[in-house]
């Protein structure tokens, strides 16, 4: 096996010779065989485990085993202790869930502060085969059934191509001792009871189980970049506007596919959906529909779909003194300057009597019954609602524009039109200009 991983390495992984890595190590025989081989090696390499606390003296035997393994190899340990029950608590996490959560994140603010280039884990053939399974019992797509990556970021799995079985041998061969984890022995656990109940039987059925189904994650991983491929393709002439407020989609282009179900999946599926039908109803629902995942929602604008993160509604009123030189608000800063004359205004920016606001102003969202006069319209009343729907402005527009008032009337619908009644004339003799500079 040593010979083996060494090619695989060469071939595969060669960056692992000249890098600073760090192994995760429980103390199983996984890590245990991951850290001796590398030790072998000669690769640069320094141990951290986590002791989670969940096994009472059986988990500080385990932290006291990495220790003392990392003493007899001349290897740097580092350990850290979590209260993982507390945290599954208050982060309403299972207790699996809050331990790979503590794992992670504690490897990679340690990778991150000592500089580590990689981190290994001991992953192997038999552990890539469970994932699939998992995966495949809970539901998933193409990207659910490639397996895990051997890289992914600054993780790295070395082991993949191995099976437990070679493990166990390499380490029986090799006199090497090991801590067997009480709580891997438990079906409760989705994972364990693949492990210990259904891969048996699937080995029974078929003793080369391992080779074809690496025969079978080579064939999809090939599935999976043709559909990439094709996806990219397909959103370079539906996507038609992107910002950090939304994504826009062209429903037409859904719409000419004979079944765009598979493709609003792909397009759709990192973003944490799970209703797929009502996705696909969007498509020919009244405008204003919307889908929602944890994060994201996805809404029926007219003849398009808009993307668009989930954010906290706050009602805030932002106040500007008469002294102010600029307020700052959720999309930009606006600059107040008294200037002696006017230039052609811009998009962004406006030129008022300052005579005629009131302070102080007001910097607000839009309300039911707002109305103003729209400059250039010769003192003509307009609903805001319906200046919104002139301008065709999307669900979206409507929810991030803001508006500058004076008291009760709107001075400017920020970035887009002021209002008649503030504007400067011949008699003015104080002019403002207002300027928003955008985030």
């Amino acid at each position: 096996m040593l010979k083996e991983l060494k090619n695989h390495i060469k071939e595969r992984l060669g960056f692992l010779n000249q890098t600073k890595l760090l192994i995760a190590i429980s103390g199983g025989i996984d890590s245990v065989v991951l850290t001796h081989l590398c030790h072998k090696l000669k690769l640069n390499v320094a141990l951290a485990h986590c002791n989670f606390g969940l096994r009472a003296a059986e988990s500080d035997a385990d932290e006291d085993f990495v220790i003392q393994l990392g003493n007899d190899l001349d290897l740097e340990v580092f350990v850290q202790r979590f209260d993982t029950k507390k945290y599954a608590e208050i982060n309403k996490r299972s207790i699996q869930m809050a331990a790979r959560e503590l794992r992670y994140d504690w490897f990679e603010e340690l990778a991150n502060q000592l500089k580590f280039d990689f981190i290994l884990t001991a992953h192997h053939a038999d552990d890539n085969l469970e994932t699939f399974l998992i995966n495949f019992t809970r539901g998933t797509g193409l990207e659910g059934l490639t397996g895990i990556p051997q890289i992914n970021g600054k993780f790295v799995r070395p082991l993949l191509p191995f099976s437990s079985q070679d493990i166990e041998q390499y380490a029986k061969d090799n006199q090497i001792k090991w801590r067997d984890d009480s709580s891997n022995q438990s079906v409760k656990y989705l994972r364990n009871k693949l492990r210990h109940e259904v891969v048996p039987i699937l080995k029974e059925i078929n003793p080369s189980l391992l080779q074809s189904f690496q025969n079978t994650l080579h064939n999809l991983k090939g599935s999976s970049v043709i559909t990439t491929h094709a996806i990219d393709g397909f959103l370079k002439h539906t996507i038609e506007k992107t910002n950090s407020n939304e994504i826009r989609y062209k429903i037409s282009e859904f719409k000419k596919l004979s079944n765009p179900q598979p493709y609003l999946f792909e397009v759709f599926k990192e973003y944490g959906f799970t209703e797929w039908n009502d996705v696909c109803n969007l498509l020919d629902a009244q405008p204003g529909k919307q889908v929602l995942s944890s994060k994201w929602r996805l809404i029926k604008d007219r003849q398009y779909l808009l993307l668009s993160p989930i954010q906290k509604t706050q009602e805030t009123i932002i106040w500007v003194e008469e002294n102010d030189k600029a307020a700052k608000t959720p999309i930009g800063t606006l600059f107040f300057d008294t200037i002696d004359a006017i230039s052609l205004a811009q998009k962004h920016s406006i030129y008022v009597d300052k005579d005629t606001l009131n302070y102080p102003l007001k910097i607000r969202k839009k309300e039911e019954g707002d109305v103003f006069f729209p400059i250039g319209m010769r003192g003509k009343k307009k609903k805001l609602s319906k200046y919104f729907k002139d301008e065709k402005f999307s669900l979206l527009d409507k929810e991030n524009t803001w508006l500058l008032c004076s008291g009760s009337k709107i001075v400017w619908v920020i970035n887009h039109r002021a209002d008649e009644r503030f504007k400067v004339t011949p008699n003015t003799t104080n002019i403002l200009k207002i300027e928003i500079e955008n985030n």
